[in-house]
């Protein structure tokens, strides 16, 4: 970096930092891409990913998979000062997934006051911020403080506790009362809500069968939802429950790539944008042999990946689709 991109780099770090500190940008708003940092300020790509690096290790802004680098939520105060044992700081979570409240402590022992729901709970933060391969019944059992074979009183292994997580999940789902009219908006109500679950715990999707579906009492409502939606639309039974079905997987077929990322994030401590910018100069080699001229028309002014934007656009043409089948024609 020239000092002339290195003037620049301490401007865009004052200036997104004064946004950030006024209020301009609030918690969870998304900051500019490198891309878009390249193009206002005029620097390298190498800059721009070092002035939203220094932000991130400041607590100003975190990566959030598919979607980008959003402005961290404030952390709170600290306590004053006090003869009890400090407890240790947890880190702010997006505002689309915030984390379970801990449990109180029990006051006659960890043991005496174990219940299903906080060995959920705990299971729960584990796999949301972790991932479900960093969860174990040892693990759960260290977070709450209690022996692992005393969780057995409770679930009956990690199988039972997956589904009890599961269908906690599903529990915070509230359908309106009363169903938009027509059959799309409804269907497209059902698909964000099943977005947005998915995205609050970015484990739910690889957990859940598609071959082998596992009974999830509080997951049947979406079901009840897009099914009566379809009625009385001309569909014969199957067609109406594959309709469902497609639907279904759509969405958790999407979302899969947010658990997928959000681990490859934690591997390589960059986020997907800054692991693009390692690998723009490969790409850009092999489209300079003049190969690939689709691509290279289309790649000219770069391309800003957004995993909701990219779900959003995807459910408007399957609900296209859906829309053949019972209107008859194309919209």
């Amino acid at each position: 970096m020239d000092r002339t991109d290195g003037a620049r780099y301490r401007r865009i770090v004052d200036d997104l930092r004064a946004r950030i500190e006024q209020g301009e940008l609030a918690p969870g708003d998304r900051v500019p891409s490198t891309r878009e940092i390249t193009r206002q300020w005029g620097v390298a790509m190498a800059t721009a990913t070092k002035a939203l690096t220094e932000l991130r290790r400041a607590g100003l802004v975190r990566a959030v998979p598919g979607v980008g680098t959003v402005v961290a939520a404030p952390l709170a105060p600290s306590p004053p000062p006090s003869s009890a044992p400090s407890r240790k700081a947890v880190s702010p979570t997006p505002p689309a997934a915030p984390a379970p409240a801990p449990a109180p402590e029990p006051r006659s022992g960890p043991d005496a006051a174990l219940t299903a729901e906080r060995i959920v709970a705990a299971a729960t933060a584990i796999a949301d911020t972790e991932g479900l391969p960093a969860l174990s019944m040892r693990r759960v059992a260290a977070e709450l403080g209690v022996a692992t074979m005393s969780l057995y009183r409770h679930v009956a292994d990690k199988d039972d506790l997956l589904l009890r997580m599961m269908d906690a999940a599903f529990a915070r789902w509230t359908f309106p009362a009363e169903r938009p009219d027509g059959w799309r908006e409804p269907l497209a109500l059902a698909a964000r809500m099943l977005w947005a679950g998915f995205r609050r715990h970015p484990w739910l999707a690889s957990a859940l069968s598609m071959t082998r579906p596992q009974i999830i009492p509080t997951a049947l409502p979406f079901t009840e939802w897009v099914l009566g939606s379809l009625e009385g639309r001309g569909l014969d039974a199957w067609t109406a429950f594959t309709t469902h079905l497609t639907l279904f997987n759509y969405v958790r077929g999407t979302a899969v790539n947010v658990e997928s990322e959000s681990t490859a994030m934690a591997d390589s401590g960059l986020d997907a944008e800054e692991w693009m910018t390692t690998q723009e100069p490969a790409l850009q080699a092999l489209i300079a042999t003049g190969r690939f001229p689709a691509l290279q028309r289309h790649t000219a002014e770069g391309y800003d990946f957004d995993l909701d934007r990219l779900f959003e656009f995807g459910l408007q043409r399957l609900l296209d689709g859906i829309a053949t089948l019972i209107d008859g024609t194309s919209p």
